[in-house]
């Protein structure tokens, strides 16, 4: 049992979509999302959100690169 949750919490995560029904321009119906710098995937943040913003996948690699730059 041990082993199966070391495995389920050291497995590499999927894409992240917004929730709420997605619309075709892949944002929720009525919401604008900020798109990544990095990768162009839509974030967690609105549109307005002024700044770089990164995507959560993008922000979790860019903290480790940070973190090993000593």
């Amino acid at each position: 049992m041990e082993k199966d949750r070391d495995e389920a919490y050291c497995a590499t995560p999927g894409p992240i979509a917004p929730a709420g029904p997605a619309a075709p321009g892949g944002a929720a119906e009525g919401h604008s999302y900020a798109e990544c710098v990095l990768c162009r995937e839509p974030t967690e943040y609105p549109a307005a959100t002024k700044g770089a913003t990164l995507c959560p996948v993008c922000a979790w690699q860019e903290a480790g690169r940070t973190a090993c730059s000593g």
